[in-house]
């Protein structure tokens, strides 16, 4: 059974071909809050035609959102092109892992959701390299023991660029050395490592208090920079959150 699985993030819109359990295909576009069911159709259609997806082979759409103002623009759009209602999928969503908390975010859910499934019989931390910056951590049975939420890295480096006169636009790239002599490396250096210091910060402190060696799991745009400078990263899975989307709705 062929699905199409669609995170809806408050930087980008994620796709993935599902084809069973496995992703096959995965693109992005960046989300912009305010786009018509027309506009959203024909780009939908467009990328589908990009990645040779049929849209009268796929049985499924799912969706998980953390964009109200969007959800039901992309659920009509899919619609539209599909002929089919999407599943919407969010933290009220029954599966093995108990949100407990009224307020989680979507995303935050399908990474533990997907974590659980993924990664049994342990303790697992989710690192969400977002819009936000998230650790979330779940138990062997599901429970859900709490979330960080921190500024995000690349909301951070913007930030700090519109605010200041003289800092230019940077890539974010491991910085050629940890003390920088040019305005570029210095940036980069504080970007990187500063909040690779906050990351293995949040691990270091969330084993001690749940008292266990965590399972960490790193998703997010720019989890790929961070992953290789550290070993309390075990796996790097830029579609992770998909995945636990899929998982929530594959059975509705």
């Amino acid at each position: 059974m062929n699905s199409i699985v669609i995170n809806v993030g408050n930087s980008n819109i994620r796709f993935g071909l599902f084809n069973g359990d496995n992703c096959d295909i995965s693109w992005v576009i960046n989300t912009k809050p305010y786009r018509t069911v027309d506009e959203l159709y024909v780009q939908v259609l467009m990328l589908y035609q990009t990645y040779k997806v049929e849209p009268k082979e796929i049985s499924k759409v799912i969706i998980g959102s953390v964009v109200p103002q969007l959800t039901k623009v992309i659920s009509s759009a899919i619609k539209k092109i599909h002929g089919i209602l999407p599943v919407i999928v969010d933290r009220s969503t029954p599966s093995g892992v108990q949100a407990k908390s009224k307020q989680m975010g979507t995303d935050i859910y399908a990474n533990l959701v997907a974590a659980h499934n993924l990664y049994p019989n342990q303790k697992k931390i989710v690192i969400d390299f977002g819009t936000a910056l998230t650790a979330s951590c779940v138990t062997e049975t599901g429970e859900t023991l709490g979330v960080i939420i921190a500024p995000g890295i690349v909301t951070s480096l913007n930030s700090l660029i519109s605010q200041t006169a003289q800092l230019p636009d940077i890539e974010l790239k491991k910085p050629k050395s940890v003390l920088g002599l040019d305005t570029v490396t210095c940036m980069q250096s504080g970007m990187v490592y500063g909040f690779l210091g906050m990351v293995e910060g949040f691990i270091d402190r969330i084993n001690d208090e749940v008292n266990d060696e965590c399972f960490v799991v790193a998703t997010g745009g720019v989890s790929h920079i961070y992953k290789p400078l550290t070993e309390k990263i075990h796996v790097m899975d830029r579609l992770h959150t998909l995945k636990g989307l899929y998982f929530l709705g594959k059975d509705l």
